[in-house]
């Protein structure tokens, strides 16, 4: 009897069935030999440092670094079910062995391997590892199980990255907020990201436009523009002593140029055309994407590769012969068969590029989302752009010569559509109205034929035209995400293999928490920094918010995949990085710390006098050695539902007490008005209300009880 424990309950169905598992049990399904159950993505996380040691529940900075001598996890409280019933499952005593069929990456064995130690099982260990979910690809996958031993390289790195990710998340987020009154939030990848949108909110920012002058002059057809002049009175002379004036063709080449197929998709380029086309977020075409694969419709989703390996030469094959039918846009198209331009088995290591699968054939696309229909629309088109002719076009270039100054125009023509026929075919059935060119500027214009050199225009229109320089544009999750995979490029050795910010598995969720987090936003297809996000990256020294020692990092997880560098180096040297880190925020200044304290006192604290400010949540006491505050939701006054407001704070930090016309009765049902009164005790409010005095009554009625 074995036992599979794959990522979630969709993708264990699918083994189930190809095992004959299909008795439905709690938490798994069971077959006459094997037992399948799943995980529910990440069960288990390192825990937090107050559980580790309870004088961590208050942020001190005289408490760090915080470095676990022995790493605990903790389980998710809403998948603890789920977790004992793998628990029972890996310490039953007829499992023979366990099945490691978790995502075939580093995040798979990360998650198996947490549940795997946290049952105590001492069950030999099996991989399998799959880039597909069609029924053959599970099959093959079962009958050449791997030893989980040979991946004890990739858990390491599973295991480093997230320590190191603990390990700066926790200890600089303590230390910058404890150092600036200011909850700051720093993430070992997401800092660097925010950087980069930072930087280039800086340069639009700042930047100032500059006008640029040109001069065109027109005749016989063709139109020609002169070089950039910066003085536009030069330029109104240039047209003046040009206009109505003879010209001559004093050069004409010609050259025939070819523009290569593109490659397949990996995650990262899927994201980035996804964004292009159809305005989704890296999270929303990964999350599509992996229903799409648990659907058996296309290949392993995270994949940093853009090729296939030679054994899957016929199957791309019988693939291109399906597109039509899976693709209505392509029928009618040429489509090549130049199947080697997309293999390399230099360049698949975990997993090959994105494809469709040919289970995809039997789908009713009807059924899938609009969204999922267009992912794998892209995928398919892509694989029929990548395998077609390359696009040759010939470019012409001519230089006019009038009153002694030279003028140029260059135009082009296809020769060979190639696999510019499919892409803009397919551009076509995605959108309404076709793109403009982008890339059409004022000095590309259309070349009549039948020029040649020598040839003389007898008199030619000339006008002169001012410019502005252009700003940065934003950054897009289109052109974000191609940022963050050529970070730190030119910071390394041309034969170094680098990963950039992140991996292609985890790019998109750096992006979501910068937006969670309220360090960015979006506005359109833009992401933008906000005010938060430009005073944390103010504060924070460089080595922090680098991206070439962030990819850096990335690359020496690599390495350890590979075996070329121990664990022990790795966290080493991010423990170094928090020593640095900490001796670098033990130098800043008080009045630096103080840059973001420019704050509206709400008045004087009672136990110890200083200053009091309004928090979201409360009115607290400046002094972190004081523990005296004001909720504005508290106990005594929730049965009135009241709130405490500023003004009220005000009142009662200054006399005590404040008039409120708005309590509620609940004897009555009915509004009411009181004096609230407050009287501080053992660092604590106890509050009261007072009623107006009745006649013949000396007493008012006084309602007393201890804030909570």
């Amino acid at each position: 009897m074995f036992l599979v424990i794959a990522e979630k309950p969709s993708v264990s169905q699918s083994i189930a069935k190809i095992l004959s598992a299909g008795e439905r049990e709690d938490g798994y399904l069971s077959g006459k030999d094997c037992i399948v159950s799943w995980c529910l993505g990440h069960l288990a996380e390192y825990v937090s440092p107050e559980v580790y040691d309870s004088r961590y529940e208050k942020w001190e900075f005289a408490d760090l670094p915080i470095v676990p001598e022995r790493w605990e996890l903790s389980v998710a409280k809403d998948k603890k079910k789920q977790f004992v019933v793998l628990k029972k499952l890996l310490n039953r005593e007829d499992i023979d062995y366990v099945v490691n069929a978790c995502d075939a990456g580093r995040e798979g064995e990360l998650i198996f391997k947490r549940v795997y130690d946290l049952s105590g099982s001492k069950i030999p260990v099996k991989r399998l590892w799959i880039s597909s979910m069609e029924d053959n690809a599970i099959r093959e996958g079962f009958a050449s199980l791997k030893d989980g031993e040979e991946y004890q390289n990739l858990c390491e790195a599973s295991i480093c990255r997230a320590k190191a990710d603990w390990l700066i998340g926790m200890n600089a987020t303590r230390a910058f907020t404890t150092k600036y009154y200011k909850r700051l939030t720093v993430g070992r990848v997401q800092t660097p990201t925010l950087a980069m949108l930072v930087e280039r909110q800086d340069a639009i920012d700042g930047f100032v436009k500059e006008a640029y002058y040109k001069v065109s002059i027109e005749g016989n057809g063709i139109r020609a523009v002169s070089e950039t002049l910066k003085d536009e009175a030069e330029s109104i002379a240039l047209a003046e002593k040009c206009n109505g004036k003879p010209a001559v063709i004093s050069k004409l080449e010609k050259i025939r140029k070819k523009n290569q197929p593109p490659k397949l998709y990996d995650l990262t380029t899927l994201q980035r055309e996804a964004n292009r086309f159809f305005g989704y977020t890296a999270q929303e075409t990964l999350r599509e994407l992996q229903e799409l694969y648990e659907a058996r419709l296309v290949t392993y989703p995270r994949t940093d590769s853009q090729y296939i390996t030679a054994d899957m030469e016929q199957t791309a094959l019988e693939l291109l012969e399906l597109l039509p039918e899976l693709l209505p846009c392509l029928q009618g198209e040429q489509i090549g068969g130049n199947v080697g331009r997309i293999i390399n088995n230099d360049k698949v290591s975990d997993h090959h590029a994105l494809l469709p699968t040919k289970e995809a054939l039997e789908e009713d696309f009807e059924e899938l989302s609009e969204r999922q229909r267009n992912i794998f629309r892209l995928i398919g088109q892509r694989l029929a752009q990548a395998v077609s002719e390359e696009c040759i076009y010939e470019e012409t270039k001519v230089t006019v010569l009038c009153e002694g100054h030279e003028f140029s125009a260059k135009g082009k023509i296809k020769v060979q559509p190639g696999f510019k026929k499919i892409e803009e075919t397919f551009r076509d059935s995605v959108q309404k109205e076709k793109q403009a060119d982008k890339n059409r500027t004022d000095d590309t214009a259309s070349i009549p034929k039948g020029l040649q050199e020598g040839m003389r225009i007898a008199e030619v229109r000339a006008e002169n035209s001012r410019h502005y320089s252009s700003p940065p544009k934003p950054y897009s999750e289109d052109t974000l995400l191609a940022a963050m995979e050529r970070a730190g490029n030119q910071e390394f050795d041309e034969d170094t293999e680098k990963k950039g910010l992140g991996t292609p598995a985890t790019r998109a969720s750096i992006l979501e928490k910068l937006v969670s987090s309220g360090y960015a936003k979006r506005s359109g297809k833009q992401i933008l920094p906000t005010a938060d996000g430009k005073e944390l990256i103010a504060v924070l020294p460089a080595y922090l918010k680098s991206a070439a020692m962030t990819a850096e990092w990335e690359n020496k997880l690599l390495l350890m995949e590979k075996g070329e560098m121990e664990s022990s180096e790795f966290l080493q040297g991010i423990t170094d990085l928090i020593d640095r880190m900490i001796a670098g925020c033990s130098a800043i200044s008080g009045e630096e710390q103080n840059r973001f304290r420019q704050r509206e006192s709400v008045g004087i604290c009672p136990v110890c006098g200083n200053p009091v400010y309004e928090g979201k949540k409360n009115f607290y006491c400046d002094s972190r050695e004081c523990s005296f505050c004001l909720w504005k939701e508290n106990r005594y006054l929730s049965s009135m539902k009241k709130l405490v407001d500023k003004k009220m704070a005000v009142d009662l930090l200054g006399k005590g007490r404040t008039h409120v016309k708005d309590l509620y009765s609940q004897r009555t049902g009915k509004p009411f008005a009181a004096d609230l009164l407050m009287k501080v005790e053992d660092g604590r409010a106890n509050f009261s209300l007072e009623f107006p005095k009745k006649k013949g009554n000396a007493k008012s009625d006084r309602k007393t009880e201890k804030q909570k």
